[in-house]
């Protein structure tokens, strides 16, 4: 196809991949698409083999002129995937093996839905084939995730045939630089990566900064345990993210922007690639784009996994090859940033949020969320959680919607304990919290915060020491090293709390810690040392007890801690069958087969619980 070199070439490519693309959604040219998920989950389950496989049926029982078939970005259920999705009946198959290629091709032409390939709902135990009548979907809205899970994200015509790139023809047509600027302000958008600082304000720092260059960087580096939304966005549909690191940079005057992502998302750098090649092949970025005197370039840097680099400064030193480790502030980037110039740094979902905010209006925009945090939020449900996915609500969804409506409730009907809002950054919060509102402010009064986006359920059967354990670590590993009170402080309260969590701790371990956590907030440099302590602070403030049953009774009222936990053979249910003896990997279990109740000697045990998982009588307690 021709490159677009005038708005009129847009304006013509706009129609014709609409009605293209129209006829795939609603069926109008009498074929059928399949649309098969190319998220990365389900890409780890075979989902390439499963679009193969449908080509290759299609082609080998000679029926491309009925059947199509799209490789999509992420569903968003991702605990049900690989998914296939049926164009236009939106019939939509869940859990499909490469096995149920040839069932999938067969029932499209005879009409018949597979029955034993559809959701059940666990509640009213019906099956589903509506995607839109799956309570998961249900009370999302997609906006960041616009076009995910529908359009080939390798294909321009694709995502210009589903909205894209009508914002940018409208900037760059209809709207001044300022204009765009107060228009993104006027819809409150706020920083999805974490601290929430608001978009537009950002944009006019650097748009009032005079420099011969200015840089827009893309936050990709999406660090936090068990987060997968930028990737996801990324993966699903580039060309919206690209096209809001236009108009940002139309809206401060930036001519060049810089993708920064994380290596280990080879899936999303792929796509990302293609998607700027293909863009640079059709004329929408290079020099002078569409004769509207604006150039824009973009480039990609890949990271190296270190979560500090999710911090503006320290990214920034990382894209000009320095090690990564943040810059003191001021001056701030939008003054002096990249390469000393003026640079904004927006996350991924922020800029997959701007083409939606220009296309639709500022008032529009508002509609949805709260008046201090409009529009959506997406979130990675995770943890002890019936529907682990990624999902998009409107901000001011409470809590409980989240885990219990979209989230389907706790698995195997245990007690929901906590969830863990925004990754090592944020704090856990309770049964009593359930019913706050999903905002930027609500989060931080309750103990936690927004973050990027991470939500880790956990139930019962989760120790809250060990949790807040897990994510020390997590930051004493990722610390950077600059500041001495990150660096030794992360240190000095993982090791607080493994003395905790092996019954070694006092009363005053639990007041050092709190007081150390206040040093290291108020002495590190950037937010990484700063929140570092929020998960112990958090789970102290709300789980008091389980605090003090390690500290003064020495025990872990949920078993996870292994020095505070023994095995214990019951002798009134052990049956004498020598199994657990047999199991154990250390011979620290005695008895006599058929004669004598088992024992397990605690100076010798491992806690490695094999015995437990072996013992066909439930004869064994965790103590």
């Amino acid at each position: 196809m021709e490159k677009i070199v005038t708005v009129q070439d847009l304006d013509r490519r706009i129609e014709c991949c609409t009605k293209e693309f129209g006829s795939k959604l609603d069926g109008k040219k009498g074929k059928v698409t399949l649309c098969v998920c190319g998220g990365t989950g389900c890409l780890s389950n075979s989902s390439e083999d499963i679009k193969t496989g449908l080509v290759e049926y299609i082609k080998e029982k000679g029926l491309q002129d009925k059947i199509d078939v799209n490789f999509v970005g992420c569903f968003g259920f991702c605990s049900q995937g690989p998914f296939v999705k049926v164009l236009p009946d939106d019939t939509l198959y869940r859990a499909v093996k490469v096995d149920d290629v040839k069932r999938i091709v067969d029932s499209i032409e005879t009409k018949e839905i597979l029955e034993d390939l559809l959701y059940v709902d666990p509640q009213t135990h019906e099956k589903v084939v509506k995607q839109e009548d799956i309570n998961f979907y249900k009370k999302q809205v997609r906006v960041a995730l616009h076009g995910c899970s529908i359009i080939d994200p390798t294909n321009l015509d694709e995502a210009l045939g589903f909205d894209g790139f009508k914002a940018l023809r409208k900037v760059l047509v209809e709207m001044t630089p300022q204009q765009v600027i107060d228009e993104v302000l006027a819809s409150g958008l706020r920083g999805r990566g974490g601290a929430g600082f608001p978009t537009g304000r950002k944009w006019q720092f650097a748009a009032n900064v005079e420099a011969d260059q200015k840089y827009i960087v893309c936050n990709g580096d999406e660090g936090d345990p068990g987060a997968f939304m930028d990737r996801s966005i990324l993966e699903g549909n580039p060309f919206n993210v690209i096209e809001g690191m236009m108009i940002a940079g139309y809206a401060f005057g930036a001519s060049e922007g810089y993708f920064y992502v994380r290596a280990e998302y080879p899936v999303a750098v792929e796509r990302l690639l293609n998607a700027i090649k293909v863009m640079e092949e059709a004329g929408l970025l290079g020099d002078n784009i569409m004769g509207s005197g604006f150039s824009f370039r973009a480039h990609l840097r890949l990271g190296a996994g270190a979560f500090v680099c999710g911090e503006e400064t320290a990214l920034l030193n990382s894209i000009e090859g320095k090690r990564g480790m943040p810059r003191p502030r001021p001056p701030f980037p939008a003054v002096k940033g990249l390469w000393g110039k003026p640079t904004c740094v927006n996350n991924v979902e922020t800029l997959a949020t701007v083409p939606y905010v220009i296309r639709v209006g500022a008032d529009e925009f508002k509609k949805t969320g709260t008046p201090t945090s409009t529009g959506t939020k997406v979130f990675a449900l995770g943890g002890k959680i019936n529907n682990v996915g990624l999902v998009e609500v409107p901000m001011g969804t409470t809590l409980r919607t989240l885990v219990y409506d979209i989230g389907g409730g706790i698995p195997n009907d245990k007690k929901f304990k906590a969830i863990q809002t925004g990754g090592p950054s944020g704090g856990c919060l309770t049964e009593k919290d359930l019913d706050t509102p999903i905002d930027y402010d609500s989060l931080v009064q309750k103990g936690s915060m927004m973050g990027s986006g991470g939500a880790i359920v956990m139930d019962e059967d989760n120790c809250m020491v060990d949790v807040a354990k897990f994510y020390m670590e997590f930051i004493r590993d990722e610390s950077c090293g600059k500041c001495t009170s990150c660096r030794i402080g992360t240190t000095r309260l993982l090791e607080m709390l493994t003395q905790v969590t092996e019954g070694k701790a006092t009363e005053q371990t639990l007041k050092d810690m709190k007081e150390l956590a206040q040093v290291i907030k108020s002495g590190s440099l950037c937010a990484l040392g700063q929140t570092a302590a929020n998960p112990i602070l958090s789970t102290m403030a709300n789980f008091p007890d389980e605090y003090a049953a390690h500290v003064n009774e020495k025990v872990c009222p949920s078993h996870v801690c292994k020095s505070l936990m023994q095995y214990v053979i019951d002798p009134d249910k052990c049956r004498k069958c020598s199994k657990c003896a047999r199991n154990c990997p250390v011979s620290c279990i005695t008895g006599v087969p058929g004669k004598e109740p088992y024992v397990i000697d605690q100076n010798k045990c491992i806690k490695c619980g094999t015995c437990f998982t072996a013992c066909p009588f439930k004869a064994i307690d965790k103590r």
